[in-house]
């Protein structure tokens, strides 16, 4: 099925395909110079060895390749290029690289050296290598360590806030029974942070612990020398050990877990309020139950956004949440009491109140200074004053990654809120389909802390609204791939579409109150600006997921379960309007389905949704 690509990504500038190498079982491809889905007779060993710089706010360079050379043979390949970045003020490093690959053992060897005299900055220069997370997570781990003590541990069920190993030289775990990898790292002191935090599907070892000062400059003409290695030790009797099916057909069956469907909320900024009104139609044809406005202080929000708010409020006729990003240059309590005045001016009344101080928003690293901020009992005691009568959530503004290193007291607050960002560390399609894998463990993570405290998402979306790691969001006028970004082309596609009801399916064990996956208007909106040609009249492919979900809040749900959850996802909901099975393709080609809680088979068109009536 050829489908065209602005209508999947929102882009038509398509993702160069990797290399596929080979050596006896072990299978690599190569992407931009570096490892994915290194596998194992078709099992994943490791999701990713990279060799990566970083600049000072976190953003990652997207090296030049040069004199790029690949070798394959039977049972061996090899790879040789060296990579260029360009940096602030004419700076420049020059990366060579040479990866052999060969039936059970991988090296990844790397040589950066700056050519400009005053040197290269970087936040981080060297190796980064991923355990995925399926199937690991919990498992048994042998790390050494660099003074070589050698600890038997295991991975982090429940996320980690900070590193779980530290001071590493390599870290070993079975991949199946009778067949053990062994990660070894040399060149620099590597740690491991749970990169679940930020919804990535992995446990990240990285070069350069972060106790050490950054951003740190390589000086000129002093290579800095790393290497990686990777070696497989088989001892199964089997003749393939690989999780891969004969068949290409997922099946999905019925489970026994069941729920109920969560509200679906909307955010508006005071930026897009005048554009949320102009479309208050539309609004009512998506009927969220939930709308979420967004106050901040520091940013010039006041009187006349609280206004504006009133006015969207009263149009819609539901509930509404007010998230206020608390200034804190003075007392908690004067500050919360001028907003509650402000609001009362306006006759803007919203049902809860969402409240953090605006620093928390920053992330503060392992090894950093936690910034002046009034205590957060304090806060939530001079919100209650200012609303009385009103809900009172706490939690972040940001991501569940500041949320799990700062607890906020679960017993001041009436529920608990945070959002995810699938492009923090890595923006290639796969990377983020794949932090939908991430998100149980994330909401695993919060009930194991706020048990059933009522719980919120969002707004949560592929582009990103505020950069906690970083002095901005990257600006993205090409429209590209890239980290960080404020705009991302696949809002407009339907990858957008499908990872949204991915990201709803995956987060049904949570029993959450309220999900938010999108604004009405603007980047993160459901509906596209004049510059931005999408299909259905303005209405991006998002709004048919929003629209749906909004529908079923308050229907009950029962699981699907997927033979293959990292391709199609599926539930079934029972409302007034009887049961349903709702599947989603996740991936970029057409997928066969078929299973007990199908009718028949179906072919899924890439990032394609359906919905099928089922009867009881």
């Amino acid at each position: 099925m050829t489908v065209d690509s602005f209508q999947l990504y929102g882009t038509r500038a398509q993702e160069r395909p990797p290399v596929r190498l080979t050596a006896g079982k072990l299978t690599v491809d190569l992407a931009d110079g570096n490892l994915r889905t290194i596998c194992y007779d078709g099992v994943e060993v490791l999701r990713a060895i990279s060799y990566l710089v970083r600049d000072r706010d976190w953003g990652t360079y997207g090296p030049e390749i040069a004199d790029l050379r690949i070798e394959q043979d039977d049972d061996r390949f090899e790879v040789g290029y060296q990579a260029r970045c360009k940096g602030p003020d004419e700076t420049r490093l020059v990366i060579d690289v040479r990866i052999v690959g060969r039936a059970d053992r991988l090296d990844f060897e790397a040589e950066a050296e700056a050519t400009s005299e005053t040197g290269f900055e970087t936040n981080r220069c060297g190796f980064c290598i991923l355990h995925p997370i399926v199937g690991v997570a919990g498992s048994a781990a042998t790390v050494e360590h660099v003074d070589g003590r050698i600890v038997e541990t295991r991975f982090p069920d429940v996320i980690e806030p900070w590193q779980p190993f530290q001071d590493m030289r390599a870290i070993s775990h079975e991949v199946v029974p009778g067949v053990a990898a062994e990660c070894r790292m040399e060149g620099d002191i590597f740690e491991m942070e749970d990169q679940r935090n930020w919804s990535d599907a992995s446990y990240k070892t990285y070069v350069r612990p972060l106790a050490l000062p950054w951003p740190y400059r390589i000086f000129a003409n002093q290579p800095v020398r790393q290497k990686t290695s990777l070696m497989i030790s088989d001892a199964s009797r089997s003749a393939a050990v690989s999780a891969a099916t004969s068949s290409d057909v997922i099946r999905l069956e019925l489970g026994t877990r069941t729920g109920t469907m969560p509200d679906i909320g909307v955010v508006v900024t005071p930026q897009e309020a005048d554009a949320t009104l102009s479309a208050r139609s539309l609004l009512s044809e998506i009927a969220p139950r939930e709308l979420v406005f967004h106050f901040d202080a520091n940013a010039g929000h006041g009187a006349e956004a609280l206004q504006k708010f009133a006015a969207i409020a009263a149009a819609h006729r539901g509930r509404t949440t007010l998230e206020i990003a608390l200034a804190c240059k003075s007392s908690p309590s004067s500050e919360a009491a001028e907003i509650a005045r402000q609001m009362q001016r306006a006759d803007f009344e919203p049902e809860a109140i969402l409240i953090s101080p605006s620093v928390d928003r920053q992330s503060t690293p392992p090894g950093s200074k936690w910034p002046d901020c009034p205590p957060l009992e304090e806060i939530y005691a001079a919100a209650r004053a200012a609303f009385p009568g009103t809900r009172i959530g706490g939690g972040m503004l940001s991501y569940f990654t500041e949320l799990n290193r700062k607890r906020v007291p679960s017993g001041e607050i009436d529920f608990v809120s945070h959002c995810t960002n699938p492009i923090v560390h890595a923006a290639d399609d796969l990377s983020v389909m794949q932090t939908l894998e991430a998100l149980p463990f994330i909401t695993r993570s919060v009930r194991a802390v706020y048990g059933d405290k009522p719980y919120r998402i969002g707004p949560s979306t592929i582009p990103m609204r505020q950069n906690p790691y970083g002095s901005r969001t990257m600006d993205n006028p090409a429209g590209g791939r890239i980290p960080m970004a404020n705009r991302d082309p696949r809002h407009n596609g339907r990858f957008a579409e499908a990872f949204a009801l991915g990201y709803a399916i995956r987060v049904l064990d949570a029993d959450l109150e309220c999900l938010t996956l999108s604004a009405l208007t603007g980047p993160f909106g459901l509906i596209a600006g004049p510059d931005e040609p999408v299909e259905q009249g303005g209405r991006r492919p998002l709004f048919n997921t929003v629209r749906t979900l909004s529908a079923l809040a308050g229907a009950s749900w029962q699981e699907c379960v997927s033979s293959s959850p990292s391709e199609v996802l599926s539930f079934m909901a029972r409302d007034a309007a009887g049961a349903r099975i709702f599947v989603v393709n996740l991936t970029s080609e057409e997928r066969r389905v078929d299973g007990g809680a199908l009718d028949k088979e179906l072919r899924l068109a890439p990032f394609g949704t359906v919905v099928l009536p089922r009867a009881d």
